[in-house]
């Protein structure tokens, strides 16, 4: 674990992928490019913390892009999108890494402070009205969105593996695909299933595979399952619970090969969101009362 560069390791690198993608990325995009300029060794990447198998790489560049963001460096666009500011971008051309790290930790200590008052207010509120202040509606959201993310791939986690598949089997279907088979065989190349995706006029067959992994799925995955479905199919699709290492995704659109998609576990959760599967999705309305001064300083 020690060999793993900190999050603090992975701020200047983000800002500087980003200029490098022209302002946005997704987390993958970001991911492997960070991975990239950071020059991380296979090694590094498949490293896992011993309790959760969570990637430790991956897990420290998400957190760098959290603490960019509170300094305001970078903002998040929705659907996994981390966009650049104008900020972030002076600070990526300025290179300089010791005045960024002073940024985030000077950010992070103020965010903290924030929270902590924050929290006391809310705390106070609700002891005097019954009802909680709205002020920290936005820490709560992203706190709420991380929670339901998590607690839905602790659920997929603990699934049977035959379980799983037919989960998968359920999302094609409901994504569009016809004629979707789990084989329920084993020592077939990994191959777990079949479809069959139809767009417009135009039909392609489809194997997939599902992986109810807690760690990271390397590029020997990608080449075995591509072998086993080679002259059988169209296209081939990998669903897993964990996250693809670098290699895997780059063995996935190696060129002069058959392109295989990847569907992480931050993806499936949202397909799964998406399709209200397992997910209920209820629309919260708020409100937030400003008393105004003015208006009793006139009567």
């Amino acid at each position: 674990m020690s060999d793993v560069p900190k999050l603090d390791d992975f701020l200047l690198p983000t800002l500087q992928v980003l200029v490098k993608l022209g302002g946005s990325g997704s987390i993958t995009e970001i991911n492997d490019g960070v991975a990239e300029l950071s020059g991380l060794t296979p090694e590094q990447l498949d490293a896992t913390y011993p309790t959760s198998g969570e990637p430790i790489a991956v897990d420290r560049m998400s957190w760098a892009r959290t603490y960019l963001k509170i300094a305001g460096l970078v903002s998040s666009g929705g659907r996994g999108v981390w966009v650049l500011t104008d900020e972030g971008r002076a600070e990526a051309e300025a290179q300089t890494d010791e005045h960024v790290r002073k940024l985030i930790a000077k950010a992070a200590n103020l965010h903290n402070a924030k929270l902590a008052a924050r929290k006391k207010e809310r705390e106070a509120a609700a002891a005097t009205s019954g009802a909680a202040s709205p002020v920290l509606a936005e820490e709560e959201a992203a706190e709420a969105e991380d929670a339901w993310t998590d607690a839905l791939l602790a659920q997929l986690k603990s699934m049977a593996p035959d379980a799983f598949e037919r989960l998968a089997q359920r999302l094609l279907r409901e994504s569009g695909f016809v004629r979707v088979e789990v084989t329920g065989k084993s020592g077939d190349g990994g191959i777990d299933g079949s479809g069959v995706l139809r767009m417009n006029l135009i039909s392609f067959q489809v194997l997939f595979q599902c992986k109810r992994y807690a760690g990271s799925v390397g590029s020997s995955v990608v080449r075995d399952f591509r072998g086993a479905m080679q002259g059988r199919a169209d296209k081939g699709l990998i669903i897993t619970t964990g996250t693809f290492t670098a290699d895997a995704r780059r063995e996935a659109t190696r060129d002069g090969a058959p392109a295989i998609d990847l569907i992480d576990g931050d993806a499936l959760c949202q397909l799964l969101k998406d399709k209200e599967l397992g997910v209920r999705v209820r629309p919260v309305v708020t409100q937030e009362v400003t008393v105004l001064p003015e208006f009793f300083a006139d009567i």
